[in-house]
């Protein structure tokens, strides 16, 4: 919440809840899970915006952990049989003869990128048969 929402709202309050609420807004985190102790303890109360923060607090690893949906593949070393390598690229590319052996000369290179995982796979799976060393990587977003 923005600070002139927070403003904004702080208006319909009364003069000593407005005095409270410019208070504690230059509390740290630690500072206000001292005060919500205190509160509790205090009054006999359970504060109920302890679910909502750690509900809120969900989401943030949930998308740590979140698959990404674009891979790309690239090309660490053509290994012993570079011209099967070339080969591989050109045919899953559109490469033509030229520019397919530039790019396997000038590994690392990427060969394909915003793909699925699983053409990611399929992809590498061509070029290590064809003798490359190959990693499919998530591309970062």
């Amino acid at each position: 919440m923005a600070k002139t929402e927070v403003a904004e709202q702080a208006q319909e309050y009364s003069e000593k809840v407005k005095e409270v609420l410019d208070k504690i807004s230059g509390f740290t985190l630690l500072e206000l899970s001292e005060l919500v102790k205190a509160f509790e303890t205090e009054f006999g109360i359970e504060a109920a915006m302890a679910a909502p923060v750690a509900v809120a607090a969900a989401p943030a690893e949930a998308e740590e952990e979140f698959e990404p949906s674009s891979y790309k593949v690239v090309l660490k070393n053509f290994g012993e049989k570079k011209i099967q390598v070339i080969k591989a690229v050109r045919a899953e590319t559109s490469l033509a003869l030229k520019e397919a052996k530039q790019v396997v000369e000038s590994a690392p290179s990427t060969i394909k990128d915003g793909i699925s995982n699983e053409e990611a796979q399929k992809c590498a799976q061509t070029l290590q048969e064809a003798g490359a060393e190959v990693e499919v990587q998530p591309e970062s977003e």
